[in-house]
């Protein structure tokens, strides 16, 4: 009886470049996510919302690896539990990867908190696990930069700073882990440089031919003091190597 590969998020920014690595590395695959799709050559697809506990076991059938990406800005602890009980009822899964995020444990944002709690899920499932934080995506960061600058004063964070990473990069890391034994943590995965806000903004309209007024501010409490400490960076970690300034000048359009 042949095995199944199951990719959670698997039509979304991530997933959509993880599976052709695993299809063209051999790997029978089904993609997971909320809404039905259609077909792709290759590929299964299991329409299945996480969030719930309805329709979880079918997606499962002869299912050995499991790799997580499905995410949001809410719920990745309780869809990660409803994974993690499917598939222990499943019996079949061998290797479960998930994707999390640098400073998972030490950044006082709710996102950040489900995902540690996610990770402990896993890494208390009984299930052998391989666990990956990388930091932000360029993608994230463009889109962070772009919406601050719709705004006529833009409002400049000082103390923050985000070691952006290619999500190409990401995916192969990923698909290498999938196809790999299961390792725990592993090293986490970040940009090959590390910017401050001001510089991902001045960047950003220098491309774009913007102008706009700056205004500091100052991010007060635990997370100001989170950002200035650097509990969203990695001291030591794998490092991508598409910098913020060549992503940024292939997805932007000067004026």
């Amino acid at each position: 009886m042949s095995s199944t590969t199951l990719v959670t998020g698997g039509t979304g920014l991530l997933g959509s470049q993880v599976v052709p690595l695993l299809r063209d590395a051999g790997q029978t695959v089904r993609t997971l996510s909320r809404h039905h799709r259609q077909p792709v050559e290759g590929v299964q697809h299991a329409a299945v919302d996480l969030l719930a506990t309805h329709d979880v076991d079918h997606a499962l059938d002869r299912v050995r690896i499991v790799l997580h990406l499905a995410g949001g800005p809410k719920g990745d602890d309780v869809s990660t539990g409803n994974l993690v009980r499917a598939a222990r009822r499943a019996g079949t899964v061998e290797h479960l990867i998930l994707i999390s995020v640098i400073g998972a444990d030490a950044v006082p944002i709710g996102y950040f908190a489900r995902k540690a709690q996610a990770e402990r899920i896993v890494a208390t499932s009984g299930i052998s696990h391989t666990i990956l934080r990388a930091a932000q995506f360029h993608d994230l960061a463009l889109r962070t930069v772009r919406a601050m600058a719709r705004l006529p004063v833009l409002l400049a964070p000082t103390g923050v700073r985000w070691q952006p990473v290619a999500s190409a990069e990401v995916a192969s890391r990923l698909a290498e882990l999938t196809l790999g034994n299961p390792t725990g943590r592993v090293t986490d995965l970040a940009g090959p440089h590390t910017y401050t806000l001001e510089e991902l903004q001045r960047s950003y309209l220098a491309t774009v031919g913007k102008r706009r007024i700056r205004l500091p501010i100052h991010v007060p409490g635990k997370l100001g003091r989170a950002y200035r400490s650097g509990a969203n960076l990695a001291a030591e970690a794998s490092a991508g190597i598409e910098t913020w300034e060549q992503f940024l000048a292939a997805r932007t359009t000067p004026r």
